[in-house]
């Protein structure tokens, strides 16, 4: 089981914010060979959920208050570190964020922008998809939406 925190960006250490950064730029810059903005501004209303497994950061979240990204709740930058793939750490992480999004939120409806290729997974977590496909960041993402 991962040990979660929830924080607001004024709560985290320099330590966690650093590591979060770190490990965004690792799966989502390098590992997904994808050049974007992901310092962008947004983490400063988001609040973060951060999954740590014997004190090393392996799993996060951002999510957002209904109008602060979408009109709907959303959760966003989902990420597990590719060597702690296979021990279920998504589904934790998200479970935490949804639960996250109903204490500070106080709503149950919430809106993602999901890679195509991870469609089951938050199809098992109770998205469902709304729209057409686009692209995003050059990699195909779908609208999804829980209620």
């Amino acid at each position: 089981m991962l040990e979660i925190k929830t924080k607001l960006f004024s709560e985290l250490t320099t330590q966690e914010l650093y590591e979060l950064l770190q490990l965004r730029s690792e799966v989502f810059v390098v590992e997904q060979d994808c050049i974007y903005q992901d310092i962008d501004g947004k983490d400063k209303i988001a609040i973060h959920v951060l999954g740590f497994k014997e004190g090393d950061l392996v799993a996060y979240t951002r999510i957002f208050k209904p109008g602060d990204y979408f009109d709907l709740a959303s959760i966003g930058r989902v990420l597990v570190a590719k060597k702690h793939r296979q021990n279920s750490y998504g589904y934790q992480i998200m479970e935490a964020s949804i639960n996250a999004i109903k204490v500070y939120c106080n709503v149950n409806t919430i809106k993602i922008s999901a890679q195509v290729y991870l469609k089951t997974f938050y199809n098992y977590l109770g998205f469902k998809e709304v729209g057409e496909e686009y692209l995003e960041d050059d990699i195909p993402h779908i609208a999804m939406i829980k209620n």
